[in-house]
């Protein structure tokens, strides 16, 4: 199958559990609970993202015809920032594969060919599709009024409040993840829903606050 991505570029990772790493964004085209135009955010099951996967017109975006093809550009632009191959160095090199959905496009033959240049390879989904055997670090954010299929992996990141998907709904019993974060609604009510979120966290101690450091730091 051919991949079509947004865009591909390097930066640190805002948040979750890998916040501050260094790593290379590979963001494909796509989702199942939105199509990305503002026509259509009102009818869709989520309402809130901000986040523009639409096209391949991004940097580094583009259609790659084969999973090498793919990896080998995820490659260069890890090696044009740090000047070393995601082989080298003393820890892995981080590749996140995000969104729009990513599952609707990543599958095996895709994380073996970024696994075998040596990149650790994670996923940012919304939950409703089967994650492809060999992925090392899965976060998930189920969005209210979807069928959630991914109910355990290494982060569940919650975006916070959302009716019909309140954090007391998910069970570690059923859930079960490694880490639960709680991050604040952005947009003009940010500051309400991060005291919020903030206080559930202190008298629940299971959550985390996540924050999106890239935001306040203002880089992509």
């Amino acid at each position: 199958m051919a991949y079509r991505v947004k865009e591909l570029f390097h930066t640190l990772q805002g948040e979750g559990l890998n916040a501050g790493r260094s790593a290379v964004f590979c963001r494909f085209a796509g989702c199942n609970l939105w199509s990305g135009r503002e026509a259509h955010r009102s009818s869709a099951v989520c309402q809130f993202c901000d986040t523009d996967f639409v096209g391949t017109d991004g940097p580094g975006g583009g259609v790659f015809a084969a999973p090498e093809d793919l990896a080998a550009a995820a490659a260069q632009t890890w090696s044009a920032v740090t000047g070393r191959a995601p082989s080298e160095g003393d820890e892995r090199a981080l590749l996140v594969c995000t969104g729009g959905e990513p599952l609707l496009q990543l599958d095996s033959p895709l994380v073996e060919a970024f696994r075998e240049l040596g990149f650790e390879v994670a996923i940012e989904t919304n939950g409703t599709i089967a994650v492809p055997a060999g992925v090392d670090w899965v976060c998930v954010s189920p969005k209210a009024g979807s069928d959630v299929v991914v109910r355990e992996g290494d982060e569940l990141k919650l975006v916070f409040p959302q009716p019909g998907a309140e954090p007391e709904r998910f069970d570690p019993t059923e859930w079960r993840f490694g880490h639960y974060l709680l991050q604040p609604m952005d947009g003009p009510e940010v500051r309400e829903n991060t005291i919020a979120a903030t206080e559930y966290c202190r008298i629940h101690p299971r959550w985390r606050l996540g924050l999106q450091t890239h935001k306040m730091l203002g880089i992509p």
